[in-house]
């Protein structure tokens, strides 16, 4: 008598890096992978990719949609509110040859994971390899040491950002160390900061800072100030709360106070402000700005272009705006926080109301 065989059912592929990456909504319209248009048309050539694991991150940083805590699957969970669609890496980059002339900056976000550094490798390998427009990799220091850092520069990577994102020991210790699967390092955090800065030189190297976790303006500023001295670059990013995390109660920045950090960073960075020139209270809260007449002139004119207000991101290969992160720091049906675009005269008006800096301006 026969018997039937069993019936042996296909393994299903584990849709994971390096053979799978995903990629910003926003990427992924503009590498026709997906349908969709932004609010406001505009030049968009910053593709982001974005590693993926079963598991997920392996942080629990309380602000983070990626965090391991959060509520649901690691595919279905946003990263800086926005949604990032799976792809097979081949098919990216395939599409990155085709729109290689479109393309101003590329970047690979790693995850805290062991199998991060690896898979950063092969893909980095494989991209720069066929795509000349320059790589960044934001990196998870977790993961990482300073041999690391060398080899993904000389597998092509050209700039390295570290997401700091808590601006002073004592908040990161509260959003992503004393977590309940947390456990990161301020310390780590910095010599990765440091390590790539000795390997990649002057103005390679950035790092992301979010408004609204709990710092005060007077940390802002002085980080600002040290990363200028590193001649290390400040990105800013402002706090958009993630459903289900555990700071998804937790407010966002008044606007005034967002675009009042935007001007004095861009006077520290472009206009060499002397810290003297800046008044905090006792709680360090920003009160003051003291600028001689002729100098806030110039800063004025600078505002009639709106550039302190624009995203900031790493730039293209001849300088230009590369990364513009669309949509990074507030919901698409709400007004700018930062622009991925020179803002329009409707824009600086709507600016200049936000600033009030006949209020601020001793």
């Amino acid at each position: 008598m026969q018997y039937p065989l069993p019936t042996v059912q296909p393994v299903e592929e584990k849709r994971i890096s390096p053979r799978w990456v995903r990629l910003s909504a926003a990427s992924a319209m503009v590498l026709r992978l997906q349908s969709g248009r932004f609010a406001r048309e505009f030049d968009f050539g910053g593709i982001n990719l974005l590693l993926n694991y079963e598991e997920g991150c392996l942080s629990d940083c309380g602000y983070c949609g990626l965090a391991r805590n959060r509520p649901g699957t690691y595919e279905d969970k946003s990263f800086i509110r926005v949604d990032w669609p799976l792809f097979e890496t081949d098919e990216v980059i395939e599409r990155l040859v085709r729109y290689e002339d479109k393309m101003t900056r590329l970047c690979i976000s790693m995850v805290t994971h062991g199998s991060a550094y690896r898979d950063t490798c092969e893909i980095t390998e494989k991209i720069c390899s066929r795509v000349r427009t320059p790589l960044s990799l934001l990196v998870a220091p977790p993961t990482l040491n300073r041999e690391r850092l060398q080899t993904l520069k000389n597998l092509g990577a050209d700039m390295i950002g570290v997401g700091l994102d808590a601006v002073t020991e004592k908040v990161f210790f509260d959003t992503r160390t004393n977590v309940p699967k947390g456990g990161l390092k301020w310390k780590n955090y910095w010599d990765v900061i440091n390590w790539s800065r000795e390997i990649y030189g002057p103005w390679k190297v950035n790092v992301h800072c979010v408004v609204g976790l709990g710092e005060t303006d007077k940390d802002l500023c002085e980080l600002f100030y040290e990363l200028k001295e590193k001649q290390i670059l400040a990105y800013l990013f402002c706090f958009n709360p993630e459903p289900d995390s555990r700071m998804a109660d937790h407010p966002k920045s008044p606007i005034r106070r967002w675009r009042r950090i935007q001007l004095v960073k861009h006077l520290i960075e472009q206009y060499e402000l002397d810290p003297r020139n800046l008044h905090f209270d006792d709680e360090g809260n920003l009160t003051g700005l003291e600028v001689h007449s002729a100098r806030i002139n110039q800063v004025l004119r600078h505002l009639d272009r709106g550039v302190p207000f624009m995203t900031d991101g790493c730039p293209g290969a001849n300088g230009e705006p590369g990364c513009t992160r669309p949509y990074g720091s507030y919901r698409p049906s709400e007004s700018y926080r930062d622009f991925p675009f020179q803002p329009e005269p409707h824009d600086l008006a709507q600016i200049r109301k936000e600033l009030a800096l006949e209020e601020l301006v001793v």
